[in-house]
């Protein structure tokens, strides 16, 4: 029994593909003698002609991509998007930097470890973008001999 045509009017009336059209097998014959449109949407008021089911998209590649996110993979430079400042601004990154150093030579002024017109220069220099790091500090001082009692 072929149902090609019944099949491709089918498809067209239900607005789905070919291969999403079903026919009820006990109403074949039926099927078979339907040659028009009218015909076709007679038999899919009767449910004798159906569409399958829309199939929704799967998760299982999402949750294995996440599974792989959290160990921290994936994350190369073939998956960013844009500059390194749109991921991080400049801002942000300075501020950050900056407290850590700052911070940090309080801690030293405090513990009586530099004195006040080093820590005044290295202030300066810091808000100036000399050093890179606080270990770069670190660096600085010890080079410079420039740590007072104790050496850190």
């Amino acid at each position: 029994m072929k149902l090609k045509n019944q099949k491709r009017i089918a498809a067209q009336v239900l607005k789905v593909g070919k291969t999403s059209v079903r026919f009820d097998p006990e109403r074949l014959s039926d099927i078979k003698e339907a040659i028009t449109k009218v015909d076709i949407r007679g038999l899919v008021r009767d449910k004798a002609i159906t569409s399958k089911p829309r199939g929704s998209q799967s998760k299982s590649r999402l949750r294995k991509r996440l599974i792989q996110k959290r160990k921290g993979r994936q994350k190369g430079p073939g998956r960013k998007k844009g500059k390194k400042t749109g991921r991080l601004p400049k801002k942000l990154i300075w501020m950050v930097k900056i407290r850590i150093q700052r911070d940090y030579i309080k801690e030293l002024r405090t513990k009586k470890l530099i004195k006040v017109s080093t820590y005044r220069d290295i202030y300066k220099k810091t808000k100036g973008n000399y050093f890179r790091s606080k270990n770069h500090i670190k660096l600085y001082l010890t080079e410079n001999k420039l740590f007072e009692n104790v050496k850190k």
